[in-house]
């Protein structure tokens, strides 16, 4: 069961990427021309993006992928492309739609189930891999871990997911944007010490056969995320 501060942050992330930010966050995750701070954020999504895909299998026919937290679907289409069976959720109505639009007419031999709804949702059914692309960085390193026991029980191959690393640029960031009025600011990132996540991952019951893999920090500019890997112990 989720603790009252992930349904609280859950809450505020959908009214956020639904209503507040639905405009620019279209415009982010497009090529159009964007200022010098978003550019740095749309770099940094685009490694992140390319890295997640790197430590998945080229050839994913028959793989069935969560795209946990989706947005506007640039991963779920890649993954397709490769031949996957992908379940793309997002909560966020907006962000969905805006996904559904840019989908390429052909995937190759993949494809993509887009859906509004809470990624932890048993109803989803088992998967071979799960992606979290930044959708985990705005909690706190316990409801992580909660998130990723509950995905872990669903899933065969791998768990690829984000979280903010713990850092002083990012702790800055972060005191700066409390600075803003509150009806500007996104959702605050939670930046999490990854000693202690990890210490919390391998402290987990459910997570007991599982184990930690690959990991990868990406930083650019006001964009800094830091991806792991789990797999089957």
């Amino acid at each position: 069961m989720q603790s009252l501060t992930y349904q609280e942050r859950r809450g505020q992330l959908e009214t956020y990427f639904d209503r507040t930010a639905a405009d620019a966050w279209e415009r982010l995750t497009s090529d159009a021309p964007v200022g010098k701070i978003r550019a740095t954020v749309r770099a940094g999504r685009d490694a992140m993006r390319e890295t997640l895909l790197s430590w998945l299998p080229d050839d994913l026919r028959g793989a069935r992928v969560l795209d946990a937290g989706c947005g506007t679907g640039a991963l779920s289409v890649e993954a397709a492309k490769r031949g996957a069976e992908v379940l793309a959720i997002d909560l966020s109505p907006t962000m969905v739609d805006l996904a559904k639009q840019r989908m390429p007419e052909e995937v190759g031999e993949g494809w993509i189930d887009f859906r509004t709804g809470d990624m932890l949702d048993p109803a989803l059914g088992e998967f071979d891999y799960v992606v979290a692309m930044d959708s985990l960085i705005h909690y706190e390193a316990d409801d992580i871990v909660d998130v990723l026991a509950g995905l872990a029980g669903r899933t065969s191959s791998s768990l690829l997911f984000t979280f903010a690393p713990r850092t002083p640029a990012l702790a800055l960031m972060h005191t700066v944007g409390r600075m803003f009025p509150k009806g500007d600011r996104a959702p605050a990132i939670e930046p999490v010490a990854a000693d202690a996540l990890q210490a919390g991952l391998g402290g987990d019951q459910r997570l007991e056969s599982w184990q930690s893999g690959r990991t990868q920090k990406i930083s650019s500019g006001f964009y800094t995320s830091q991806a792991l890997e789990l797999v089957p112990a």
